[in-house]
């Protein structure tokens, strides 16, 4: 049976289903989405804590993550070659607000960042052309860190999906990747002391953040009454997608971390700190995937 025959049978099959999983953006070409959403997530959240702590080695890496998460995004698309196409619909599209945000990111950082990482570069850090780099490198990390909660807040049929909070959400793991990543270079570009600490707090608050906007998401969908967003949450919990999100997100991704930082087994040093950013950054991914996989449609009334 050939993968296009295999695809038609799993389709007939969810028809029967009361709360048809979507899956467009959940397997096969569609894992590269969520991996796009996540690199490029976590690349605009490193821009920021970079310029915020005056930290070149993570606006670097923040650089190759975004390329990472465009290219990702190309090969999610059915015609990559076409994607200049999909690029036009600016006005009704997300995903196409978000691939030129990527783009501006790539361009301004390509300006950009030589300057600041080769003192002999043919333009300094501190010149014109360099400054415009970094603001259209700007406008393209706020559009990364923005543009992926909206794509999945307009999906109509799918309630778990359609909510105010997911644009926060998403901000919110973008800000707390960030932050991870910075950990996670510790070792090799370690912080001065004051700044270590200041990043600290502010991982502390963002994952308090994250805890109560997923803690008010919780009280909202269990009380709107809606069939389809109860069924994903029971996904999450007590489904098939219970394991990715008590071991994934839950331990590796809120636990470790906390037991890490609070010194009881071993001090805090750089290299613990690189395994807070290690465990917190794939804490973030498996968010993103199980948000995805737990969408269901709205039942088809016939």
């Amino acid at each position: 049976m050939t993968s296009g025959q295999l695809k038609y049978e799993k389709f007939m099959v969810d028809l029967t289903r009361e709360y048809r999983p979507q899956r467009e953006w959940a397997e096969g070409r569609g894992l590269y989405l969520i991996i796009g959403h996540f690199l490029v997530g976590v690349a605009g959240g490193a821009w920021i804590f970079g310029h915020l702590f005056d930290h070149p080695a993570s606006l670097v890496c923040s650089f190759f993550l975004a390329v990472g998460g465009g290219l990702c995004h190309l090969i999610n698309l059915g015609r990559p070659e076409r994607f200049w196409r999909m690029m036009r619909c600016i006005r009704t599209s997300w995903v196409a607000r978000g691939f030129w945000g990527i783009s501006f990111f790539m361009v301004g950082g390509i300006i950009f960042l030589p300057a600041l990482v080769f003192p002999d570069f043919l333009w300094s850090a501190d010149s014109f052309i360099a400054k415009t780099g970094e603001a259209i490198a700007w406008v393209g990390a706020v559009i990364m860190i923005g543009y992926m909660g909206f794509a999945y807040m307009v999906s109509k049929a799918i309630p778990f999906w359609n909510s105010p909070l997911h644009p926060v959400l998403y901000i919110a793991y973008a800000l707390r990747g960030g932050a991870g990543l910075l950990f996670l270079l510790a070792p090799m570009y370690a912080l001065a002391p004051r700044l270590e600490a200041s990043l600290l707090q502010s991982w502390i608050w963002i994952t308090c953040l994250v805890i109560a906007l997923w803690g008010v998401e919780a009280v909202a969908v269990m009380s709107s009454g809606d069939g389809a967003a109860r069924r994903s949450f029971h996904e999450l919990f007590k489904g098939n997608l219970a394991g990715y999100v008590y071991i994934g997100i839950l331990l590796l991704g809120l636990v470790v971390p906390v037991f890490l930082l609070s010194g009881v087994a071993v001090a805090q040093t750089s290299l613990s700190l690189a395994f807070v950013g290690l465990t917190s950054v794939i804490g973030d991914l498996f968010i993103k995937l199980c948000s995805v996989k737990a969408g269901v449609h709205i039942p088809v009334r016939i």
